[in-house]
């Protein structure tokens, strides 16, 4: 699948996440041309600080495809993952992930983010896993503004 329209599937799922009062995050994972999971981040609906969008498509995907691992995976993430996120997509042995806004983009919008570059734990980590940033970039950074337009909870 095109990474592009798998990001659009993210930026919805990301939206819908925002209608629902819930923070500015989506992530869709495919496999060849079948989609697995599209999710948003639950954390707040859930009380778990677990559920980001990552790991609630993973958790989704690992369902639709009946293994725990994602061979040849593409994933589409609003934004950089978190090293929690980003751990659980290594050991999901997804074969690339593309994201659009940035851990400091995060930041800047009032989240709590630890400055660990996805990049750099991929790359300490030894992990085969493709990471390649700015797939629609503009569009889920716009995604922050629309969060905050909402009077979103604090993060």
């Amino acid at each position: 699948m095109d990474p592009e329209q798998l990001m659009e599937q993210a930026i919805r799922a990301a939206r819908l996440g925002i209608a629902m009062g819930q923070a500015p995050f989506g992530c869709a994972i495919a496999i060849g041309e079948r989609v697995l999971a599209c999710q948003h981040n639950t954390v707040w609906k859930t009380t778990d600080a677990t559920a980001h969008a990552e790991v609630n498509a993973i958790r989704r995907a690992n369902l639709e495809f009946g293994s725990i691992h994602l061979p040849a995976a593409i994933v589409a993430t609003t934004c950089e993952p978190c090293p929690m996120c980003m751990a659980a997509l290594h050991w999901s042995r997804v074969e690339t992930v593309y994201f659009g806004a940035t851990i400091a983009d995060a930041a800047d919008a009032g989240f709590n983010e630890l400055f660990v570059p996805a990049s750099s734990l991929l790359q300490n980590g030894g992990s085969d896993v493709q990471l390649i940033p700015d797939c629609l970039r503009n569009e889920c950074v716009d995604l922050f503004a629309e969060w905050q337009a909402t009077g979103p909870q604090a993060y």
